[in-house]
């Protein structure tokens, strides 16, 4: 293991962080909130301390990095960006105890949106601005945005680094340089935020209010400034985060075809057939099953819209309490926390590449037991899928199962009801936030105990990051040098 590797990347996302909180402590600073302020300052000395004294230690790195090396890099830089990210909000007293900051940073992080505040209006604008922009952080990856910024002669390891922090079943290059992929994919990512920002601050919200919102959509995170999450903002507000949800959960990769005009190619994607497809059934059936719910069509339309595009991006925003909807509407929306968002989008969950290439394996196999001398493959887009991808699947499909039942066990000592905590571990592990019954949308987390908030956090980490890297940490050969 090639610790002084590691250590140096650790220093770089610790100075990328001392960076991203400059704008929430000149924030603090303009509105003269001198405890937030306070705080802001302490984190960021740390932060730069820490980053300076890795980087004495780790001078003189070897290059060799290779894929055990990223899984293990993006794993501890995560655990590390949330127990600095916390210090704000335990230094400024609105969070006080640890567990419950880092378990709120880490929601950021994520993009889970998953909170134990009970009122989040009672935050001053600077942590709360903190608290939003770490979704943004988080939805396209810090070592992503590293990779875009780091200098091209030491470009050797990225691939090993964006394999480990991507979302989806297999990585790969939309130009022949890893850097110029990164760098492309932020600045997308950078164009979808400010574009929603505009279509925002076109509907009179609050300059404030639309930043945080935007970066609560385009990281698909669900953090908001009210109470109320989207419920309080009118109808066409809703709507524009609607569209820019759903837009947010689309693989960026076809954002750049459509950039290279290859339309067709974007038209032909199964995957985002898919998407579209469950994102258009689901509302069609919630809108059936909630007929005389809401006083209009029109009403149940736009619930029925914004709440399915919100938990299969895994956002988590709300604009009514669907916990009180009829059966039929609530699981489907579990259903939906399963398969998530388009691999690489900001969104969470298993993805609906993961998901079809699932059903396209076994349905491989199913005709491969009644036709076994005939080769079968499994294809998407009309390409062989190679099958370490589809063995990577099926680990990952075992091992996404095992952590779930694990963890709804383990939290299951606190006390609540079934429901409650079986949606709470899918809300957490599929990076979605709100679940049901005491973790409903008009609920939060904080009548969890310490351990199970340290259960739900590791399920937050592990779904953000596709289980593995997380998992690299607790392997006993992970710490072996070699």
């Amino acid at each position: 293991m090639n610790y002084k590797m590691i250590g140096r990347f650790i220093s770089q996302i610790l100075a990328v962080e001392a960076v991203f909180l400059l704008p929430p402590t000149m924030l603090a600073l303009l509105e003269r909130d001198f405890g937030a302020l306070h705080a802001f300052l302490i984190t960021l000395a740390i932060a730069l301390a820490l980053s300076a004294g890795l980087r004495l230690l780790c001078r003189g790195a070897k290059r060799g990095f290779y894929a055990l090396e990223g899984l293990f890099c993006v794993g501890i830089g995560w655990v590390a960006m949330g127990l600095v990210g916390c210090l704000p909000f335990c230094l400024s007293g609105q969070i006080p105890r640890f567990i419950d900051a880092f378990f709120e940073i880490v929601s950021g992080f994520t993009t889970t949106g998953a909170s134990i505040v009970p009122e989040v209006e009672r935050l001053t604008r600077s942590i709360l601005y903190w608290r939003s922009f770490s979704h943004w952080i988080g939805g396209m990856g810090v070592l992503v945005f590293l990779l875009a910024i780091v200098p091209a002669g030491s470009s050797g390891f990225t691939m090993h680094l964006m394999r480990a922090e991507s979302p989806g079943p297999n990585v790969g290059k939309l130009v022949p340089k890893m850097r110029q992929t990164a760098k492309i994919l932020y600045f997308m990512y950078v164009f979808l935020t400010v574009l929603d920002f505009l279509f925002l601050i076109a509907g009179k919200m609050s300059v404030f209010d639309a930043i945080c919102t935007a970066f609560g959509t385009a990281g698909t995170g669900g953090f908001g400034v009210r109470n109320d999450s989207i419920a309080g903002y009118s109808p066409y507000l809703q709507n524009v985060c609607t569209v820019f949800m759903l837009l947010f959960g689309v693989n960026f990769s076809c954002y750049y075809l459509i950039f290279l005009r290859q339309l067709r190619s974007v038209f032909e994607d199964e995957e985002l057939r898919l998407y579209f497809g469950l994102v258009v059934g689901s509302t069609l059936l919630i809108v059936w099953n909630l007929r005389g719910f809401y006083s209009t069509l029109g009403e149940t339309v736009r619930h029925a819209a914004f709440q399915v595009a919100s938990i299969i991006t895994t956002t988590g925003f709300a604009t009514t309490d669907f916990d009180m909807w009829p059966s039929l509407s609530k699981t489907i929306l579990l259903c939906l926390m399963l398969i998530g968002a388009c691999a690489g989008s900001t969104g969470g969950g298993i993805k609906c590449a993961r998901a079809l290439l699932l059903f396209k394996s076994l349905r491989r196999n199913i005709r491969r037991t009644m036709q076994p001398q005939k080769v079968q493959v499994v294809r998407i887009n009309e390409r062989v899928i190679d099958e370490q991808i589809v063995d990577n699947t099926n680990s990952y499909l075992a091992a996404y199962v095992i952590i779930m039942i694990v963890s709804f066990i383990l939290i299951s000592r606190d006390g609540f009801s079934t429901g409650t905590n079986i949606s709470a571990v899918f809300a957490c592990f599929n990076n979605i936030g709100p679940g049901l019954e005491q973790v409903g949308p008009a609920c939060n987390y904080s009548m969890y105990g310490d351990f199970s908030k340290l259960v739900l956090i590791f399920d937050m980490l592990a779904g953000r990051l596709e289980i593995f890297p997380i998992l690299a940490l607790f392997s006993r050969g992970t710490w072996i040098s070699r």
